[in-house]
């Protein structure tokens, strides 16, 4: 992995030449793109925000959360074509105990299954470490979701719990896997 700078966005961003990706920081003209894969079946699913998402809606967030330091999201591009591919995102930020909750998804669908989401997560842990000073990441999973749950485990994240019936979604409780990385296990090249 190393650091890549694209002059068409003129923003540092973080290459994985063996994935065949970057990540760039998302843009208001991300929001379109943005807003067709969240309202998809096979991404919508996966969070449990379930409603359908607004271009006005991710402009808010871009406004609320992105400008104010509160959260930060990347595009997940192709190095061939430049096309975005995804996108990854750190949200509820907190600068006294420098720790964030992650989140990921894959908005097209050809990329999926192929290595590109631990690629991405991988990526964005080297920012989360070197750039932006956080010593804890966190995320949480649907149970159900073993695709995701594989890709956080290659990643190196390490589960923590499972919280039973934690969500209530689409009629029915849900399970969360909850997963860590910290910065010294990260620096130590031990799994997260």
């Amino acid at each position: 992995m190393e650091q890549y700078n694209n002059p068409a966005q003129r923003e540092p961003v973080y290459f994985d030449p063996a994935a065949g990706i970057y990540l760039r920081l998302m843009t208001y003209e991300d929001t379109d793109r943005i807003v067709s894969w969240r309202n998809r079946e096979e991404v919508r699913r996966n969070f449990v925000y379930q409603e359908a998402f607004t271009p006005e809606g991710h402009e808010n967030w871009i406004r609320s959360q992105i400008e104010t330091g509160k959260a930060v999201q990347m595009m997940i591009c192709d190095k061939e074509t430049d096309t975005a591919l995804g996108s990854v995102y750190l949200r509820d930020i907190d600068r006294q105990h420098h720790k964030a909750e992650f989140g990921i998804f894959i908005g097209e669908e050809t990329s999926r299954g192929r290595g590109v989401g631990t690629a991405a997560t991988k990526l964005m842990l080297r920012y989360c470490f070197e750039e932006a000073g956080l010593h804890r990441v966190y995320l949480r999973a649907y149970r159900r979701n073993g695709q995701a749950v594989r890709c956080y485990e290659k990643a190196g994240f390490r589960q923590e719990g499972i919280l039973r019936d934690d969500v209530y979604v689409r009629g029915e409780y849900q399970d969360m896997v909850w997963r860590g990385g910290i910065k010294r296990d990260w620096e130590a090249g031990k799994p997260v």
